[in-house]
């Protein structure tokens, strides 16, 4: 692919998740979920550590290591949390679009919800960042099979949803192209800490495992995600094996490199 001086892209996001006033994660760090129909309230507040304390951290170490990520935000935070939107985008992050809320799977809803929700959360973050979100990840990357159309009629650049290639590729729709850039698991707090119980350490070692040995796989080239959400790795415990990640790439600059979805998107629109 045109752009990549270097084989392997390692791009860094920061997922900002909120969810709807009735509903919490359904996941969470006391692994036994009450029973239906029953809130609750410990993974709620679990939830929204991201945007009180979470995000403010990661910021700090962002800046301090002068990385550049996307965070990808659930619109219902933008609209709650306007002085943390404007930090990010004052620190030359980009805010993508994540959906209005976690609890809404874009598959469940009808046309006329999707698009509706779709609209609210671009205008959420309009109008705390002063800029539309440029790109989209769906609420448990789990899109409708209207998603990529609405997307591009809108305007977006990318759309995040997709595993099925090492590369970002033109991805055609009925309402126009836009740039498909592919989404990694392997480098990820959620599965890696929350859903499979790894220490967290894994996280840095399952990405220096991969990068270190890139050459031996003949250095395709190819797209890796560094990705935590601010409610999980934005905690101490976490941020560090954020840091010792960031510093670990740069290790291996011969052949690897950070950088983050919207500059792919844009290599995969210039060629």
């Amino acid at each position: 692919m045109k752009g990549f001086a270097r084989p392997l892209a390692i791009s860094v996001s920061v997922m900002l998740e909120g969810w709807t006033d009735d509903s919490a994660p359904g996941i969470g760090p006391m692994g036994n979920p009450l029973k239906a129909g029953v809130l609750d309230l410990q993974a709620r507040s679990w939830a929204e550590y991201g945007p009180k304390v979470g995000a403010w951290r990661l910021l700090d170490i962002l800046q301090r290591l002068e990385v550049r990520s996307v965070f990808y935000v659930s619109g219902i935070l933008a609209e709650r949390y306007p002085d943390l939107m404007k930090a990010i985008h004052a620190a030359g992050h980009t805010v993508a679009a994540h959906g209005w809320g976690q609890n809404i799977i874009p598959s469940y809803q009808t046309a006329e919800e999707e698009a509706r929700d779709l609209e609210r959360c671009v205008k959420a973050i309009g109008q705390t960042t002063g800029q539309r979100p440029p790109g989209w990840l769906s609420p448990r990357c789990t899109p409708s099979d209207r998603t990529s159309a609405f997307l591009a009629k809108s305007g977006f650049d990318w759309h995040a949803d997709f595993f099925d290639s090492d590369l970002p590729y033109r991805h055609e729709t009925p309402a126009g192209a836009i740039a498909a850039v592919p989404f990694t698991m392997e480098v990820n707090d959620m599965p890696l800490y929350v859903r499979y119980g790894a220490e967290p350490e894994a996280f840095t070692r399952v990405l220096e495992r991969i990068v270190m040995n890139w050459p031996r796989l003949g250095r395709p080239a190819a797209c890796l995600d560094i990705t935590v959400h601010a409610h999980v790795f934005g905690r101490p415990f976490g941020a560090i094996e954020f840091m010792n990640s960031l510093e670990t790439v740069r290790r291996y600059e011969e052949w690897a490199w950070l950088t983050d979805h919207r500059t792919l998107a844009g290599l995969c629109k210039a060629g």
